[in-house]
């Protein structure tokens, strides 16, 4: 069976930068979403770490919001680098997704 995992890996920060580009969101939001497009084994301990690494690159900024549910939540936004790496992102994925669409349609055509 392939492990999808480390493929996961290399998609999540661009998926990430993308929900976040919509609009401020927090953490628990973000993997809701993410398992609702079809990440279903996404857990928050996956998403933390990511969401760590992509402010400390300046590519993310957070600030604390009040909650109506409790504590206040850390919500984040996209910087100005951000919404370029998330555009480079894009232009890169389509790319390869189209590649290997293509490779992967060989079969059918033999």
């Amino acid at each position: 069976m392939y492990d999808k995992s480390q493929m996961m890996r290399g998609t999540l920060e661009g998926c990430i930068l993308k929900i976040i580009s919509i609009e401020a969101t927090y953490g628990y939001e973000i993997v809701m979403k993410l398992q609702e497009y079809g990440f279903e084994d996404v857990k928050e301990g996956t998403i933390y770490p990511l969401l760590m690494r992509l402010e400390k690159k300046e590519y993310i900024s957070s600030e604390f919001r009040s909650s109506p549910l409790g504590p206040s939540r850390k919500y984040f936004s996209l910087t100005d680098h951000g919404r370029q790496l998330l555009k480079d992102f894009t232009v890169c994925w389509q790319s390869i997704a189209g590649t290997v669409n293509t490779i992967l349609d060989l079969e059918e055509q033999l």
